[in-house]
């Protein structure tokens, strides 16, 4: 392990006898190559004054073959290659799901996982996240798989993401920053890039402490992209300069929306908002509802702005159906603040399309976490419809059963066929609203949430029967 940490080739120790003369040479070396669940190997004790190796011939062996391997791994790799970490306190289950979705994360960021490493404790270590040792055995794991970034399911804090970067000489991020990062990449719009240059700067102010290690190896790469690329190691005092303009801009736009949304009322068009877990299929429903093509992709947080078109039904009803970004279990907070003029559109909604993906096994969770965002938004006083989406993909004797359990409608978004249970109830809803005159004050509306306790004893396996 020592030869992995120190980037060394070979080690050897003489021992001496009781006399102080020297005795054996006792020698090491790592292995392009793990052979038996190891990297290196140890040689047979030799003789101090005839030992029967030649270490430079075995040194330029050895270094020749860990340059071909790299250079072959350099021609084949693409994506960067990542480690996945996971210092769990919570049960196995819950753990498992939660490396799922950040494999998940970091393939959509372009990442290629080469391993994933979850170690269960009692107690968070507070300078390492997981012990010293078993952080050290990762560097070796690293090593040998090629990878060059560390990322961990669990917030680091500043002094962590430090220690750990000193320790391992690799870079280092979390769970939080790979979303940033991953809404770098998707942002089209001013707005939208205006909103994740202020979530990347807020995130990352208090973890510029001068010019170190752990900063220096972010720029550039994965949770360094982005508008705010250039600024992540700029003093703490442009930082807040750029914090501050960036915000004047948002009131900005968040005035402007709130223009629009007033002409909207005004001219008394009822709002119908998609929400739901990111990649549920929130812009398909929205495309096949209004035959448009909004993009709408499979991989994580395909659509970061906000996109709004018009749909008339039989009975003379016309809506405007709204698509919205998708949520995510432990959203970072510095993406809801930096997003609230983008999430500030559901507040005029009359009426919220929840789409959940049944075909995903852990649904009842992301139920319980969109939920838990609206509640925390103040949000869930506006009527939820819930949509189970994706059908098609099971067993139909479960679809009847989760339609019972979550008062819900079923559908497959890319099928106009199925749609037709959802419209006779947006048509429905729609039509009382505008009846009852309070379809512009969310104050008056009904509450029709079904709040998360309505998927306890939900197994999430959607796709069995």
């Amino acid at each position: 392990m020592d030869l992995a940490l120190l980037k060394l080739d070979l080690m050897a120790a003489i021992t001496v006898d009781r006399d102080g003369r020297p005795d054996h040479v006792y020698a090491a070396h790592l292995l392009p190559e793990e052979i038996s669940g190891r990297n290196w190997q140890i040689l047979p004790p030799l003789p101090p004054w005839d030992p029967d190796i030649d270490c430079q011939a075995l040194i330029r062996s050895l270094e020749s073959e860990f340059a071909r391997k790299a250079r072959s791994q350099k021609v084949k790799r693409k994506w960067e290659r990542a480690l996945l970490i996971s210092v769990a306190t919570a049960s196995r289950d819950v753990t498992k799901d939660s490396m799922a979705e950040l494999r998940e994360l970091a393939e959509s960021c372009n990442i290629a996982v080469v391993d994933t490493v979850i170690q269960h404790r009692q107690k968070i270590d507070p300078r390492f996240l997981m012990g010293e040792g078993k952080l050290s055995q990762l560097v070796i794991l690293a090593l040998q798989e090629g990878a060059d970034l560390l990322i961990f399911d669990q917030e680091l804090n500043p002094s962590q993401v430090r220690s750990i970067t000193d320790l391992t000489d690799m870079r280092v991020i979390d769970r939080t920053q790979l979303i940033l990062d991953i809404f770098a990449q998707r942002a089209q719009s001013r707005e939208g890039k205006i909103q994740v240059e202020l979530a990347q700067l807020k995130y990352l102010l208090p973890r510029l402490v001068g010019k170190g290690t752990a900063m220096s190896r972010l720029s550039g790469g994965i949770g360094g992209r982005g508008p705010g690329e250039t600024k992540l190691e700029v003093d703490r005092r442009r930082v807040r300069d750029r914090i501050g303009h960036l915000e004047k801009s948002l009131k900005e736009i968040q005035k402007q929306r709130g223009q629009r949304r007033a002409r909207r009322n005004k001219r008394g068009l009822p709002v119908v908002s998609i929400i739901g877990y990111t990649n549920a299929g929130k812009s398909t429903l929205l495309n096949t509802l209004t035959k448009s093509s909004v993009l709408a992709e499979s991989r994580l947080f395909a659509t970061l702005d906000p996109t709004s078109k018009r749909k008339r039904f039989p009975k003379d009803v016309e809506v405007i159906i709204t698509d919205t970004v998708g949520f995510i279990r432990e959203l970072p907070k510095e993406l809801i603040t930096a997003f609230r003029a983008t999430l500030e559109e559901l507040e005029d909604a009359d009426l919220l399309l929840h789409v959940i993906d049944i075909s995903n096994p852990r649904f009842a969770d992301q139920i319980q976490s969109v939920e838990r965002i609206l509640e925390n938004l103040h949000l869930d006083r506006i009527p939820v419809l819930r949509v189970l989406n994706k059908q098609d993909r099971v067993c139909p004797v479960t679809v009847k059963k989760l339609v019972r359990t979550l008062d819900a409608v079923s559908i497959s978004a890319n099928d106009e066929g199925t749609l037709t249970p959802l419209l006779d109830k947006i048509e429905s809803h729609i039509t009382r609203v505008m009846r009852s005159g309070t379809g512009a004050d969310p104050a008056k509306r009904f509450v029709a949430l079904p709040y998360a306790s309505t998927c306890k004893g939900l197994t999430g396996k959607g796709g069995l029967c």
